[in-house]
């Protein structure tokens, strides 16, 4: 196959050119040459910039994603990062699925008004302490419990 040039690779990798010069200052890809002013690639990039989708979409940093292409192209990934990662999302699923269940309850409660639900009282209190019925990006986020707040 061809070299591609720049639009090429941002049209089947569906990423603006801008992104693909991002990754490039970053490291992440590098042009073989140019034909005239424009970027010209190898068809692997691709791949690669596939497996920086795969990476972002799994909440790595472009830093850590960095660390996991080689210069020759190949992956070289950390097998004890992904099992790390895995952990964190074990962790942000229940957080969600809690959140989940909790604004069920509270779409559903059968009390007058929410400032009369027992739970949602509970949720409110846990959310203006920081705590895991409501995430809030500055305050910790208590882990480990599957169970709706207010709810054993």
């Amino acid at each position: 196959m061809t070299e591609l040039d720049i639009a090429e690779v941002s049209h089947r990798a569906g990423v603006p050119a801008s992104t693909l010069r991002f990754y490039e200052e970053k490291g992440l890809i590098a042009p073989v040459g140019r034909r005239g002013l424009r970027r010209q690639y190898h068809p692997a990039v691709l791949e690669r910039l596939a497996l920086i989708a795969l990476g972002r979409t799994a909440g790595f940093s472009l830093d850590e994603i960095a660390r996991m292409l080689a210069p020759d192209g190949q992956p070289r990934i950390d097998r004890q990062m992904l099992a790390a990662k895995a952990d964190e999302l074990d962790r942000t699923i229940q957080e969600l699925a809690v959140l989940r269940d909790s604004l069920r309850h509270a779409a559903a409660c059968p009390a007058p008004s929410h400032a009369e639900c027992p739970t949602f009282r509970r949720l409110l209190r846990a959310a203006a302490a920081g705590a895991k019925g409501v995430p809030r990006k500055s305050a910790p986020v208590r882990r480990g419990t599957t169970a709706p707040v207010g709810h054993p």
